[in-house]
């Protein structure tokens, strides 16, 4: 748990500062993984540590009012995974269908108040707990101090609805006619304007599709578990007796905040130049810093 940890921290860390510090030309779905990085790093820095803590000592000493307030950060975090990765796949669709407009349809303020947006109806969405709606509880198998959704049916469909149904469905439907289209320019089906045809295939090309897709099904695949068990136990109104399986299904879904750096070096040649120009200068500046510094010793002696 606690290499896990320090794993979501560095790595977000690294996306968090790569992003900030690229000057080169970016693509707007830059801003929706800067704030899934943001969020994975909260869960790093808050999360996971006091579940480490709380695993060395078997037991919640933090109170009630930190345990609420740990349910409450970690739903608010979800939902803005859960928010961005729909906002990413719209934005993927607009790319693909309106090639030729896109670059004045997507705009960087528009992109960036959707994001503020995000993160606001996420905290709002997810406060009936934090006021007495819900006594979160501690799981000793997992570690994690989490709600209780099943003692709050209402809420927990609610949620769902406002949450899970708007972007299950836009995910889908984006991504089906993404690939769809892929599917007609790789058959070589006739396209009229040759301008339009010019600019889809070239936009076809770009590896940002792909990327955001990997990125969205690892989400959905690492999780599933988890709710698949939640979903089974509620309904049978039993639990699950194997051993760890209750920890192993918490973490698989924690551990994707990890998993999005593997990712973007595998799949974003954009990111990969990024964050190797990123590292070049903080070589440069260190090695700048340390000539410095040895200069100014000479000077002394």
């Amino acid at each position: 748990m606690l290499i896990v940890g320090v794993a979501i921290v560095l790595a977000n860390i690294l996306i968090i500062a790569t992003y900030l510090s690229f000057r080169g030309p970016s693509e707007m779905i830059n801003i929706y993984l800067l704030s899934l990085a943001v969020a994975d790093l909260l869960c790093g820095l808050f999360v996971v540590p006091l579940s480490v803590y709380s695993a060395w000592l078997q037991n919640w000493i933090y109170g009630d009012l930190v345990c609420r307030l740990m349910g409450y950060l970690e739903v608010t975090l979800w939902s803005v995974n859960v928010f961005t990765f729909m906002w990413i796949s719209v934005d993927r669709y607009l790319a693909v269908q309106r090639p030729l407009r896109y670059d004045t349809v997507q705009k960087r303020t528009h992109c960036q108040c959707w994001m503020v947006f995000t993160w606001v109806s996420a905290a709002m969405l997810c406060c009936p707990p934090l006021l007495g709606v819900n006594k979160p509880h501690f799981d000793r198998d997992a570690f994690v101090c989490m709600l209780d959704w099943g003692n709050m049916a209402a809420y927990s469909i609610t949620v769902a609805i406002l949450v899970l149904g708007p972007s299950l469905i836009t995910i889908v439907y984006t991504y089906y006619y993404i690939f769809s289209m892929m599917r007609m320019v790789r058959s070589g089906v006739p396209i009229h304007d040759k301008e339009y045809a010019s600019a889809l295939t070239e936009n076809l090309s770009n590896p940002s599709h792909i990327m955001s897709f990997v990125l969205v099904l690892t989400f959905w695949i690492s999780w599933t578990p988890y709710a698949t068990v939640k979903f089974y136990e509620y309904f049978t109104n039993s639990r699950y007796q194997v051993p760890y399986l209750h920890f192993v299904i918490v973490w698989i879904g924690i551990l994707n905040s990890f998993w999005k750096i593997v990712i973007l070096i595998a799949l974003s040649p954009q990111f990969r130049l990024a964050v190797r120009v990123f590292c070049i200068r903080l070589c440069c500046r260190y090695k700048g810093r340390l000539q410095g510094e040895l200069i100014d010793m000479d000077d002394d002696d």
